[in-house]
């Protein structure tokens, strides 16, 4: 018998979530007091919602060292401390407790006037952010994910939530106005609210937005006057994530002319629309969506490219939330012109199935014969390249930064630009 059957044995059932809370909550206070408590005086911004966590963090660690910031930055792609960047192959959007305290503590260490933290509902809801000082909190979005977990929408949504109520009790909430859930966050905040969006109640408006293969134009109404900036990123949905970000900068008080500066200087962040061009007049883009929504933002962002045809590669997550394939599957079919379907990661399950999940989806809205299906990611990858003309853009989505893939047979290594790259110089296609 294992030590969880015999707690529920002897432990009532309805005391399990009290006891567990009490536990994880002592761990992490524990564990603070093993590294002389990292976070006390450290100036805190956690960044949280479905989709565009990483990609806000980042592009806000670009302007606060723009603006000549020290800064220590943990993200599921990247980790910073004070200017040396590593790619996070950890596959944790927040490390583990004692190594959280570990990378605090070198941001004390390290002196840095700002630490970025991406902040999970997962992290949330098992206290892992608990006695950390935010002092700003941002909300992206929110959208269908991880109902595996918390169960409900209403769940999730009430972990997000402790990042901007007297559970982590910061002194300013930054909220996107545009997002359907925005009414029920701004009842939760409990510090100074900032708003972003297009419509009147935001405080940071975006007035124009414009999005093409070769990145976003923007112009943004503040109290400060406003900001008409080009970035070197793609799609709409990144010019929220960089809205997002120029509210933070506002915050702490960076000058517009410097944001403005900082924003042509943005760095793609790896496995986020990741652009990989072909001399033959292709492009692939390598994006970490996995969700329907990051989905839809996504091919959206190529269309608004022009492009002669969208191509969409892509699979379901294995072990997760099984509802979203076919509304994954569906999205495709809506806004893609050829779809590949293939293997993400299957975890523990069977990958025919997860596929044959999605592919309901695609059925459902007229895209079967649109769809060529092949369960080996690196030859689907291989055959949308192969028949990719000038002017196509290929959406291959799911995998983004990650350097392995979690399989039945264990886990395989994988970098998805890497592949695409090495089948692009295969074909005798890859750019000089």
């Amino acid at each position: 018998m294992s030590i969880k059957d015999i707690r529920h044995k002897v432990i009532p059932k309805k005391l399990e979530p009290i006891i567990d809370e009490a536990y994880r909550k002592s761990r992490v206070r524990i564990t603070a007091l093993r590294y002389n408590r990292p976070a006390r005086n450290l100036r805190v911004i956690a960044i949280t919602g479905t989709n565009g966590k990483t990609s806000t963090c980042n592009f806000l660690n670009d302007l606060l060292k723009h603006a000549g910031y020290r800064t220590a930055l943990f993200t599921t792609a990247v980790i910073e401390m004070n200017g040396v960047h590593t790619i996070n192959t950890t596959h944790r959007t927040v490390p583990l407790t004692t190594d959280l305290m570990k990378f605090l503590k070198s941001a004390r260490d390290s002196k840095v006037d700002w630490v970025i933290l991406e902040t999970t509902s997962h992290a949330l809801d098992q206290h892992k952010m608990h006695g950390i000082p935010v002092e700003i909190a941002v909300m992206t979005n929110l959208t269908q994910d991880h109902l595996d977990y918390h169960g409900s929408m209403e769940l999730y949504a009430k972990a997000k939530a402790r990042l901007f109520n007297s559970y982590m009790n910061p002194k300013v909430c930054i909220l996107n106005a545009d997002d359907e859930w925005y009414e029920y966050f701004s009842k939760q905040c409990i510090g100074q609210q900032i708003a972003y969006g297009t419509g009147k109640q935001a405080d940071i408006r975006i007035s124009s937005l414009t999005s093409t293969i070769d990145g976003v134009k923007m112009r943004l109404d503040t109290e400060a006057g406003s900001i008409v900036a080009t970035s070197p990123v793609i799609g709409a949905f990144n010019g929220y994530n960089l809205t997002a970000a120029v509210a933070v900068a506002l915050q702490i008080g960076i000058a517009p002319d410097v944001i403005r500066n900082g924003l042509r200087q943005i760095t793609p962040v790896p496995g986020r629309m990741e652009m990989i061009t072909s001399p033959k007049g292709f492009t692939v883009v390598v994006d970490y969506a996995h969700t329907p929504d990051a989905l839809e933002k996504a091919l959206s962002a190529l269309r608004e490219t022009k492009a002669r045809r969208v191509v969409v590669l892509f699979g379901a997550t294995g072990d997760r939330d099984t509802t979203k394939r076919p509304i994954m599957g569906a999205i495709a079919a809506k806004f893609a012109d050829q779809i590949y379907l293939t293997d993400d990661e299957t975890y523990t399950e069977n990958g025919d199935a997860i596929r044959q999940a999605v592919m309901e989806g695609i059925i459902k809205e007229g895209g079967k014969n649109r769809t060529v299906e092949i369960a080996d990611r690196e030859e689907a990858i291989r055959q949308a390249v192969q028949n990719a003309r000038a002017g196509d853009m290929i959406l291959v989505a799911g995998l983004g930064h990650q350097d392995y893939r979690a399989m039945n047979e264990g886990h395989i290594p994988w970098q998805e630009s890497a592949v695409v790259r090495s089948i692009l110089t295969d074909s005798a296609t890859v750019k000089q």
